[in-house]
C-alpha cells in the first residue's frame, strides 16, 4: 500500500507540475477553441488510467444549460465505470462523473427557466468531472441560497435515490422498519435522515466497525458488517423487517430476502461486492454471481415478499422519467429548507487528487460523500493516500482491509469445498486447502464435475486463494 501511495503521489505531483507549466501534453482541442481542465479516463482498468488534461470546452446546444462547475460528486459507481464493470459504458477516452454543482454560464436556444449566474446542481450523463459541462435543462435544479456547492454535489444523486427507494418503491410509512447496508456512505446517511422524517421508523444500519462512533446517532440499531447481523436483527424484530436496501449484492441478497417479513420489500441498487481489487476481476464477478440466491417466483408468491431493483441514472437517461425525478427533487429541497435533511460531506479533493479520492472510497473509508472541488489546489506533500485521512481512521481502515481480504478468501474456500465434496471425482487435495498438488494441471481430469460452473469456480478458487 505504501508503494501504491507513493506512486500515486508522484503522479499527482507530476500533474501539478504540468499544470503550472506551459500546458499539458494531451491537448484535445483544435484552433482557438477555449479549453478547460477535465479528468480523462484513457481506458478501463486501474487508477493509472485516470489523468487530468485539457480539452475543448463544450458549448450548449438547443435546450441545454452550460454550467461552470464548482464541485462534483464521486460515487462507488464511478469505480465500476473506471474498471469497465458497468453495462454498455461509452468507449474511452471519456470524462467520468454523473453529478455536479456550479453557476450557469450560458444557455442554449429555447432554454427557459434559468438565467446566467444562477447557482444550480445537475445530473450529467458522464462528463461531470470537468470545469465546464453542458446538460439538458430537464436535469438541472436551482440550489437553495444557504446550500454550499459541496453540499449540492453531495445532494442530488444520493437523496433522490434514497427518497425514491423508500417512498416510491417501498412505500415507507409510520411504524415500519428499514435495514440499510453501507450505512456510513452517502446513500446510507441519506436513507437514515429521510427515515427520521417519518414517525416511529426503525432503522437497522450495517457498517464497518470503525465508522460506528461517527454514525451511531443516525440509526436506531447499528451492526458490524463482519458479524452475523441476521441473528442480531431477529433478536430485536423476530418477524423481520419491512424494507431491505442492498448496495452489495452477492451473499447479502439471500440474507436480505430471509430478513423480510410478509409484504416486505428487498431493493437492490448496487453491486459493490464485485469490486475487490483495483482492476476488474473475473473471480470477484463469478464469486458474487455464485453467491446470489436464485429467486423462485413461486416462493415469493407463497411468502408474500417483493424483490425490486433501482437505478436512478437509468431512470433519468434511458427511461425518460425526468419529470418524476423533478417532483422528488422539489420535495427534497423543501425538506432541506426545513432543516430536516442535510448532506454529509466526507472530504474535498482537487481534480488532480482523483486517484487518492477513488482509493479512499474503494477502501470503504468514507463517511458520507467524497467531493471533487474544481477550484481546490492539490496537496503535493502526500506520502500515501491513507495519510490524508484523520489519524483515528487510518488503523481501522487498514485492519478492515485485511479482514475483508481474509474473509473473502475463507468464504470462497469453504463454499467451494461444500460444493465439491459430494462429487468424489474432484481433486481430493482441496479437502484440507493446502494447495492444489496437481499443479500445473489444475484444469485436468481431477476437476471433472457434472456442473461446469462448479468446476470453473473450484478452479478459480485454487488459482486465486
Amino acid at each position: 500500500m505504501a508503494k501504491e501511495g507513493a506512486d500515486m503521489t508522484e503522479e499527482t505531483e507530476f500533474m501539478i507540475d504540468k499544470n503550472v507549466g506551459k500546458g499539458l501534453e494531451n491537448v484535445e482541442s483544435s484552433g482557438n477553441a477555449k479549453e478547460m481542465r477535465a479528468v480523462i479516463l484513457a481506458g478501463f482498468g486501474g487508477l493509472n488510467k485516470l489523468k487530468v488534461t485539457k480539452k475543448a470546452m463544450p458549448e450548449p446546444q438547443d435546450g441545454e444549460v452550460k454550467i461552470r462547475v464548482k464541485a462534483c460528486g464521486l460515487n462507488f459507481l464511478d469505480l465500476m465505470v473506471r474498471q469497465g464493470t458497468v453495462d454498455n459504458p461509452p468507449k474511452p477516452p471519456l470524462v467520468p462523473g454523473f453529478e455536479c454543482s456550479g453557476i450557469v454560464e450560458s444557455l442554449g436556444e429555447s432554454t427557459k427557466g434559468f438565467e446566467i449566474g444562477d447557482r444550480v446542481m445537475a445530473f450529467v450523463n458522464y462528463n461531470a468531472w470537468a470545469e465546464v459541462v453542458c446538460t439538458p435543462v430537464d436535469f438541472v435544479y436551482k440550489m437553495p441560497d444557504e446550500m454550499t456547492f459541496a453540499e449540492a454535489a453531495a445532494f442530488s444523486l444520493n437523496f433522490v435515490a434514497a427518497y425514491m427507494m423508500l417512498f416510491e418503491v417501498a412505500s415507507l410509512r409510520e411504524g415500519m422498519s428499514v435495514l440499510v447496508h453501507s450505512a456510513g456512505g452517502g446513500v446510507g446517511q441519506a436513507v437514515a435522515q429521510l427515515c427520521s422524517t417519518v414517525p416511529n421508523v426503525t432503522v437497522f444500519g450495517i457498517a464497518s466497525c470503525f465508522k460506528h462512533a461517527a454514525i451511531r446517532d443516525s440509526v436506531t440499531h447499528l451492526f458490524d458488517r463482519n458479524v452475523d447481523y441476521i441473528q442480531e436483527v431477529k433478536k430485536i424484530c423476530p418477524e423481520g423487517v419491512d424494507v431491505v436496501l442492498d448496495c452489495l449484492c452477492g451473499e447479502n441478497t439471500g440474507k436480505g430476502l430471509s430478513l423480510l417479513k410478509p409484504l416486505g420489500t428487498y431493493i437492490l441498487y448496487g453491486a459493490s461486492n464485485m469490486v475487490t481489487g483495483e482492476t476488474k476481476s473475473f473471480f470477484s464477478f463469478a464469486k458474487s454471481w455464485w453467491q446470489v440466491e436464485k429467486v423462485n417466483p413461486i416462493k415469493l408468491y407463497e411468502e408474500n415478499k417483493v424483490i425490486a431493483g433501482f437505478s436512478l441514472l437509468n431512470l433519468l437517461f434511458k427511461q425518460g422519467r425526468c419529470s418524476l425525478v423533478k417532483s422528488v427533487m422539489d420535495k427534497l429541497l423543501c425538506l432541506y429548507e426545513q432543516k430536516k435533511i442535510k448532506p454529509v460531506v466526507d472530504s474535498l479533493w482537487a481534480l488532480e487528487e482523483v486517484k487518492e479520492a477513488m482509493q479512499r472510497i474503494h477502501d470503504r473509508g468514507n463517511i458520507g460523500k467524497l467531493i471533487l472541488d474544481v477550484e481546490k489546489s492539490p496537496t503535493p506533500l502526500v506520502t500515501s493516500a491513507i495519510l490524508k485521512w484523520p489519524a483515528t481512521a487510518r488503523r481501522p481502515v487498514k485492519q478492515e482491509r485485511k479482514k475483508r481480504s481474509l474473509r473473502e478468501t475463507t468464504t470462497a474456500r469453504s463454499e467451494c469445498l461444500s460444493s465439491i465434496r459430494p462429487n468424489k471425482t474432484h481433486c481430493n487435495t482441496h479437502r484440507d486447502w493446502t494447495g492444489c498438488t496437481d499443479s500445473p494441471q489444475r484444469n485436468t481430469t481431477t476437476h471433472k464435475c457434472v456442473c461446469m460452473y462448479v468446476c470453473m469456480y473450484a478452479c478459480a478458487v485454487c488459482m486465486y486463494a
